[in-house]
């Protein structure tokens, strides 16, 4: 159990304070939605960089990375360098232009320019099974690990998760993207703050400081970024989890569809104002990235070189791996804050992601569902709250759906947006595509991706199935989660381009400054 001395809870509790006067603070000035879903498109660009950043850092995050550097190596951090080296200059070229050049509010009022109002319905409705599922897995993982690391009954447990949703929910309503955006700031620095300070007290304990870090790190193989069987076809290569082509499947398949097309990352692109500071936006936010990675990876590997230098302990035997870090605050620093330090950057992590959701997936009804009806400002507020009471729902029912719910709903949503990133990619680089097409390919991704959960859930391989069907069961059973988006944005591009040519081309002003190279329209109506 982790005991919490009375400078823990005043931590916390400064924090909390913090957060709702922010919320408070950023209620002034607010006139209409616009001002409440996109910051009037005044927003300050370094603050919505570091924004970025707390959205896309999880409380999951807070607590893996220091595990994956304790327990395996440094290799996911070639993952999180795809960010800045590959994401960064596809979003960079391609998508960030689109937005900026059509103003869009919601993102999915491009694909009503370019295809049709249904369309743009289905692609929002594609984001909010997207976030209103990882918001609710979000918020459930995060309570569980509290309950653990806390030692909570259940009763405590129901009342820090339904606690902690209602907290983020009002922060959210009241001060809409300004608050969500500077408290992110905030929670960025709690972040950065509650992991210096472990990291500088973990090397501490170690004989010869850095040096004896860097030696048992290496002893330990603990600094391998990069793994390839010399055989590059090898299965191990595509299934293994610290592989190069793995790092890939996560930056192409996982990582690009919620920074290119998620409403909540669509929002900080166009809530500056412009198309240079929507690109100092995405810049800032992947050095973060690059650089805090690298810090909380580097925790672990010192927390492995704390417990495993000649004379040290040994790692401790824990219930779950991702525990090394708390357990290592509360064995180590009891009495000095750092306790409520680190449950701030926990609950910072877990906030930012949460409170960035409801605000996205309210902002799309707003926009692509309320049609041309105003929604006041006060309207917007209570959507908000309605969002939220609903992912407070879903985290409370989570554990009706059995141990694994969290890799299900994650699996479940992370697809739903790379059907959307393809849409978006037929009807930016196909111009032949069509509102039918798409549908079509959406339906034949859906099925490709049907067919690795119905493999994952077979006992072998049934007998009496032709050989073709039989092989095809036996490869989709072995595909590893995050390879999953490919089987469903590959199929939906290339059955939804072949069978476009099947219907009714677009009409050329249709194409106008929706398709790449083709620029000359300048706003879309919102």
């Amino acid at each position: 159990m982790m005991n919490m001395c009375l400078l823990d809870w005043a931590v916390c509790l400064a924090y909390l304070v913090f957060i709702i006067a922010l919320a408070l603070g950023s209620m002034r000035g607010q006139r209409d939605k616009e001002d409440f879903f996109v910051g009037g498109r005044r927003m300050n660009w370094f603050a919505v960089g570091v924004s970025m950043f707390a959205t896309s850092f999880s409380s999951i995050s807070f607590l893996g990375l220091p595990q994956r550097g304790a327990y395996q190596d440094f290799s996911f951090y070639l993952t999180i360098l795809l960010i800045p080296l590959l994401i960064t200059p596809i979003l960079w070229v391609f998508f960030i232009p689109l937005y900026s050049r059509l103003r869009v509010n919601s993102g999915y009022s491009y694909l009503r320019l370019r295809f049709n109002s249904t369309i743009q319905k289905l692609g929002s409705l594609l984001y909010c099974g997207y976030a209103l599922g990882w918001m609710g897995a979000m918020l459930y993982a995060m309570t569980l690990t509290l309950k653990s690391i806390m030692d909570l009954n259940d009763a405590q447990y129901v009342v820090v998760l339904v606690g902690l949703g209602t907290f983020t929910t009002v922060c959210a309503a009241l001060g809409g993207l300004r608050a969500v955006v500077w408290t992110d700031v905030l929670q960025a620095t709690t972040l950065s703050a509650a992991i210096g300070v472990i990291l500088v007290l973990a090397v501490g304990g170690i004989d010869g400081g850095w040096t004896g870090l860097w030696q048992i790190g290496k002893d330990g193989g603990r600094w391998t970024m990069f793994h390839l069987q010399p055989d590059l076809l090898a299965k191990q290569n595509f299934t293994d989890v610290n592989t190069v082509y793995t790092a890939f499947a996560f930056a192409l398949f996982m990582y690009l569809p919620g920074y290119a097309v998620a409403q909540n990352m669509i929002q900080r692109y166009v809530c500056t104002g412009g198309l240079r500071e929507a690109r100092g936006v995405i810049v800032l936010s992947s050095l973060i990235n690059a650089a805090l990675g690298f810090v909380f990876l580097l925790v672990g590997v010192a927390l492995f070189a704390f417990y495993m230098q000649p004379g040290g302990l040994g790692m401790p035997t824990l219930e779950r791996e991702d525990q090394i870090l708390p357990h290592f605050v509360a064995t180590y620093a009891p009495g000095v804050g750092l306790v409520g330090l680190m449950l701030a950057g926990l609950f910072a992590a877990a906030m930012s992601t949460i409170a960035s959701g409801i605000n996205g997936v309210a902002s799309v009804i707003a926009y692509d569902w309320a049609g041309r009806k105003e929604l006041s400002l006060n309207a917007s507020r209570r959507l908000t709250v309605v969002l939220g009471a609903l992912v407070i729902i879903a985290a409370l029912l989570a554990p009706a759906f059995g141990s694994n719910v969290i890799n299900i709903i994650s699996t479940v949503a992370g697809t739903m947006l790379g059907g959307l990133l393809a849409i978006f990619l037929l009807g930016m680089f196909v111009p032949r595509a069509n509102s039918a097409g798409v549908i079509v390919g959406l339906l034949a991704g859906a099925a490709s991706w049907t067919l690795v959960l119905v493999a994952k859930q077979l006992p072998g391989n049934p007998a009496g199935l032709p050989a073709a069907v039989a092989l095809a069961l036996d490869f989709a059973a072995e595909v590893p989660t995050w390879w999953y988006g490919a089987f469903t944005i590959f199929p939906t591009l290339i059955v939804g381009a072949v069978a476009s040519l099947c219907f009714a081309p677009p009409q050329p002003e249709a194409l106008d400054g929706a398709v790449w190279g083709r620029d000359t329209k300048q706003t879309v109506r919102r």
